[in-house]
């Protein structure tokens, strides 16, 4: 079964600086058919404008990951690490027993675009880390590539939970496959552009959970963008 969640059909707000869409509950949104899918908490939707950004604030027992898609987003940490995102760089951060950190557009010109995702951890009072790393375009050009796994395999960031988190970036026309192991489960997130996914019209933002699905079949109508969650 496929179940769409589409980009107009999702929470947020306008808050001048930030203009934020929530696929499940965030913040003072809230929505009880819209907690999560399986492990996978948080798929939020990000522009901030340029100079604005997220004060200081902490998170514990829980993996974070950002991706950009536009502009640069700075970052800065209680582990004292300092470092900005450009378009196609994946952030990871285990928040753990606790961590201090916060985010900002890092131009003062352009806004910054970006997914922050929120994943539960396999277990509580992990030890707080940090890394990033790039996923050019051309290693994911009408193919899978792998950006994060509970075992950093294939040159992919680490994280601590069952899951893992794929990029492709689709040409017109192109055509994408994966299968779903049995007892698993998929959320497919595009991220730009139009596919059509197990025979159903997606556009921009629109997002789709997988279960008791044999496999995810993409079809891109035009150039596109796509990030796909493989979960327990």
């Amino acid at each position: 079964m496929m179940t769409i969640r589409r980009a107009s059909d999702r929470g947020g707000a306008d808050h001048g600086w930030l203009k934020t869409a929530h696929t499940f509950s965030f913040g003072s949104y809230h929505d009880p058919d819209h907690m999560g899918f399986r492990d996978l908490r948080v798929v939020n939707e990000d522009v901030v404008r340029p100079g604005s950004g997220f004060g200081r604030h902490g998170h514990r027992d829980m993996e974070i990951i950002s991706y950009v898609l536009e502009g640069a987003l700075e970052h800065r940490d209680s582990m004292d690490n300092v470092s900005v995102l450009g378009p196609g760089e994946v952030q990871a951060m285990s928040a753990g027993r606790g961590i201090m950190h916060g985010e900002r557009n890092a131009s003062t010109t352009e806004p910054v675009h970006f997914y922050q995702i929120w994943i539960l951890p396999d277990r509580p009072g992990l030890e707080p880390r940090y890394d990033q790393k790039a996923f050019p375009t051309a290693d994911r050009r009408d193919a899978w590539r792998l950006a994060a796994s509970p075992d950093g395999r294939e040159g992919s960031l680490k994280i601590h939970q069952d899951a893992a988190m794929y990029l492709a970036s689709l040409d017109a026309g192109a055509e994408l496959a994966r299968d779903i192991a049995p007892g698993r489960h998929a959320w497919l997130q595009v991220l730009r552009g139009r596919v059509v996914a197990n025979g159903e019209a997606l556009e921009a933002s629109d997002g789709a959970a997988l279960s008791d699905e044999p496999a995810v079949s993409i079809r891109a109508e035009g150039p596109a963008e796509i990030m796909l969650f493989d979960l327990a």
